[in-house]
């Protein structure tokens, strides 16, 4: 099944009536609100591949990691040895047990299940599903979101439903045939994390560093959730951070959420680099073996570590499948957007490129915090300057910079190229994404936030 056959059964919905339609998205039942909430799509990688990478950051180390775990434990003899100080030349960094093929692996939130104590995983939805493509060969991830709500066919003749009821019907099985149905794509591993990790892993670490881009207040007694952040930087507890995660009571709705797991990811990333974090894995372990499912091994997930340490987060691709909210009675639906949803596919997944052509005039949006005025000025001028046409100017409450690829011809590769041209540009989170929302038709646009 394709999601062009869905769509034969729904009229397109126009991106422009997106305003109105996320509107009605907040009038969601109540207990859908409480039940279920996005993860940081590397909150569940982390879980796994970020652990040992904090280790593999500090493991040259060797007097730290005796000191903490002591000169012939496990721990230390392991990972020193996985490690292979880059001072030692007789051993290569990294040996990629599965040969030199992309591999994808999805990674899924599931939510709570109180009917079934007995077993944690049985009846679940997966509220956060992304595909992460990972190339061994040039070091380097492709993420994919999708959205929760998105409207599929369900394998085995289950029907038309929400993509996230997939597992709750059949399991991991029927989740990974439906996303493979749905995007055209070959799932080769899979991890699972359950919706209590979330909280009980932060507070192993002792707490996270995130900027809450708003304030956020609610409070359902019902479901036990109270969200009490105001804007600014903050010092998250586990209990925070679920509510920083489960928040969409704003315009964006699932949306936001989406985009927030990202800035959760790099905070928890930066985490983990904490020497303080490395004496707090055992518990971290436990947490990981009471709320995690994956069928990738001890060994493969090593491999991924040695590997994840060699990776520039500021060039990791992101997207989300496109498309627009839209409602059928009580019932709200993300509708994928087909041939654009194609286009994200074969550019994140399948890595196709488009060859940079110099003779190419690109143009560009400019957007900017109320504070960035200037440096959004010097910018314009240094696009200039390098013959790029700025089409449009402006500012926005986005509240962290990135750089928003939307024609197919503004690869990561320009984007590197460009950043080592304009000072003060690089480190801006590379997005990619076809709708254009901001200004009109442009090949990029760049957010400058105070964050």
């Amino acid at each position: 099944m394709t999601i062009k056959n869905i769509n034969e059964h729904e009229e397109y919905v126009n991106p422009r009536v997106a305003t109105a339609q996320e509107a009605i998205e907040k009038a969601r039942k109540a207990r859908e609100e409480q039940r279920s909430f996005m993860r940081a799509v590397i909150l569940m990688c982390i879980i796994f591949v970020g652990i040992l990478l904090s280790i593999f950051i500090l493991a040259d180390n060797e007097n730290f990691l005796a000191k903490h775990f002591g000169d012939n434990s496990p721990i230390t003899t392991l990972f020193v040895k996985l490690s292979k100080s880059s001072k030692n030349k007789e051993h290569a960094d990294f040996a990629w047990p599965f040969g030199p093929k992309r591999q994808n692996i999805l990674f899924l939130g599931v939510d709570s299940n109180n009917d079934n104590v007995a077993d944690v995983w049985k009846g679940t939805r997966t509220d956060t599903i992304i595909l992460v493509n990972i190339d061994p060969k040039t070091k380097s991830v492709n993420a994919l979101s999708i959205p929760r709500d998105s409207k599929v066919y369900l394998p085995r003749n289950a029907g038309i439903n929400k993509i996230n009821a997939a597992h709750a019907i059949g399991g991991i099985d029927m989740i990974k045939e439906t996303v493979e149905d749905t995007l055209g794509v070959h799932i080769d591993k899979y991890i699972m994390v359950h919706d209590s990790a979330v909280k009980e892993i932060v507070n192993a670490m002792g707490g996270i560093d995130i900027y809450v881009e708003k304030t956020m207040h609610y409070n359902d007694y019902a479901g036990n959730l109270h969200i009490n952040l105001s804007k600014g930087e903050h010092h998250l507890s586990g209990e925070e951070a679920v509510g920083y995660l489960r928040f969409r009571h704003d315009a964006l709705g699932d949306i936001g959420r989406t985009q927030r797991q990202q800035w959760f990811m790099r905070g928890l990333i930066e985490a983990l680099k904490s020497p303080e974090t490395i004496t707090k894995i055992p518990d971290i372990v436990n947490v990981a073996r009471q709320y995690i499912k994956t069928d990738l091994s001890v060994y493969e997930l090593s491999q991924y570590a040695a590997m994840a340490k060699h990776i520039d987060m500021n060039k990791i691709e992101i997207a989300m499948l496109p498309g627009a909210p839209n409602q059928r009675g009580a019932v709200s639906y993300w509708i994928l957007d087909p041939e654009k949803t194609q286009e994200v596919v074969n550019r994140v997944i399948y890595r196709d490129k488009t060859p940079i052509d110099e003779a190419t005039v690109y143009t560009a949006s400019v957007m900017h915090s109320s504070d960035r005025a200037e440096d959004a000025r010097q910018l314009v001028n240094a696009f200039k300057s390098l013959g790029i046409e700025v089409k449009c100017t402006g500012e926005s409450n986005r509240s962290h910079s990135q750089f928003i690829a939307h024609s197919s011809k503004v690869t990561n590769e320009y984007y590197n190229r460009l950043s080592q041209k304009v000072p003060g540009f690089s480190g801006i989170q590379f997005v990619y994404d076809p709708n254009n929302y901001y200004c009109g038709e442009t090949d990029f646009t760049i957010i400058l936030s105070g964050q």
